[in-house]
């Protein structure tokens, strides 16, 4: 095998250039600098510079900010009008964007430790509706609230009920967008004050102007606290139920089941009108059964089924429609995979979980960039879908040999591929 060397400066990623000038063209940046302001007039570099760093990173495969210095400073610096920060620029920014914790003593003597950005919730949800990804015209969004857990090993991380140390923050998805995020420690519970933490989320929604039509939540919402914020702030909601001893004796009474198949797997439906929390207001539940694979009996219901309940306030829907519509909220769970993996939430650069949760609300501004950016090239291009994942981005669009090269007077960037990017400008 014989080789040979060339000196020519050629970049990897070209590919970044292109990304850059959507996004700059946009007015994405100058809507960052405008909504978080300016720093010291010593600063060399605006806010706009740390999620542009970040953004552009992480497109070309970087996982945290030290990869800046260590392997793509030369990449970036290829691109026009954006100077490159250091790494330890960046985690200084991020800094600066913290918020003091606010720490709780709940009545079994339990410190509860929350982290509240207002300011950077509100600059995910400006600018998701400034690149038109979401609407106050649109009177029909779904908001998908979950708590994950992330395991960390950071100073001030706590133990949770998984016996691991970590962070349980709580995140509000509307579609494939995160929409509003808010941290706690790994000890609290997801039902402690989890009111207040909707009621927030609405609140910073309804400030823009968006109002969900509908709520979906999992059993860790199923609070008697919960229920009337999501009533008074979404015109239908859609709750997982948790197991109750009045409740399946009520289910015992039920004589009529529909047969269905849901997810390849048969099941028994049904609904009823039940009073939850000892309340007199009764809601619409949807009970749905599947025969256990075996056929030993529950302690609650004396036979050899498997239940599971939606408490709803629709009335409109079938049975099995409120079921499917239930099922979709797993696609809202899907962005926890793709924030985790794509936008590293599982490596967590500091210490102090403060400046943590201003990692996890600047990464999931970048995700929602990310997809602007999919969606708008998906348009112009073949190459690329609205649903690709971030390495398939990478290697399909961003990685394509490039050199800038001057002609007549005029800075010309030489694509060394058959592909057609000239469409995207």
């Amino acid at each position: 095998m014989k080789i040979t060397y060339s000196s020519e400066t050629i970049n990897s990623f070209g590919g970044i250039n292109f990304a850059d000038h959507i996004v700059s063209k946009s007015s994405i940046y100058q809507l960052i600098d405008q909504k978080l302001g300016s720093r010291s007039s010593k600063s060399t570099y605006c806010y706009s510079d740390l999620i542009r760093s970040y953004f552009l990173l992480t497109l070309c495969g970087g996982e945290c900010a030290e990869d800046i210095t260590e392997h793509f400073r030369r990449e970036l610096e290829q691109v026009k009008d954006f100077s490159v920060c250091s790494a330890d620029t960046l985690l200084r920014m991020q800094k600066e964007l913290e918020t003091t914790k606010q720490t709780y003593i709940s009545s079994t003597a339990v410190q509860h430790d929350f982290n509240i950005i207002m300011k950077l919730n509100e600059l995910m949800i400006e600018l998701l509706i400034h690149c038109k990804q979401r609407s106050p015209k649109n009177q029909y969004y779904i908001f998908d609230y979950d708590n994950q857990f992330i395991p960390t090993s950071t100073y001030d991380s706590k133990r949770s009920y998984k016996k691991v140390y970590g962070y349980f923050p709580g995140s509000a998805t509307i579609g494939k967008n995160p929409v509003y995020i808010e941290n706690r420690n790994g000890n609290s519970n997801v039902k402690y004050k989890q009111d207040q933490t909707l009621q927030r989320a609405y609140n910073t929604l309804k400030k823009f102007g968006i109002k969900p039509k509908y709520s979906r939540m999992d059993c860790g919402s199923f609070v008697k606290t919960v229920i009337p914020v999501v009533e008074a702030n979404s015109e239908y909601f859609f709750i997982r139920v948790q197991r109750c001893t009045s409740l399946y004796g009520t289910i015992k009474e039920i004589t009529q089941w529909q047969d269905v198949e849901i997810g390849f797997k048969n099941y028994q439906i049904a609904s009823i009108q039940y009073a939850p929390f000892g309340e007199k207001k009764t809601y619409r539940y949807v009970i749905s059964r599947e025969k256990k694979a075996t056929t030993q009996g529950d302690l609650f219901t004396g036979d050899d089924f498997k239940y599971r309940a939606i408490m709803t306030n629709e009335t409109e829907m079938t049975d099995f429609e409120v079921i499917e519509f239930y099922n979709a909220r797993g696609e809202s769970e899907r962005v926890f995979d793709r924030v985790n993996n794509d936008f590293h939430w599982k490596k967590m650069p500091f210490s102090f979980w403060e400046q943590n949760t201003v990692f996890l609300i600047l990464t999931a501004i970048c995700r929602n960039m990310f997809q602007f950016l999919t969606d708008y090239i998906s348009k112009k291009v073949d190459f690329i879908k609205p649903n690709f994942r971030l390495k398939k981005v990478i290697y399909r669009f961003m990685v394509v040999p490039s050199k800038w090269i001057k002609r007549a007077r005029q800075e010309v960037l030489k694509l060394f591929t058959n592909k057609q990017y000239h469409l995207l400008l």
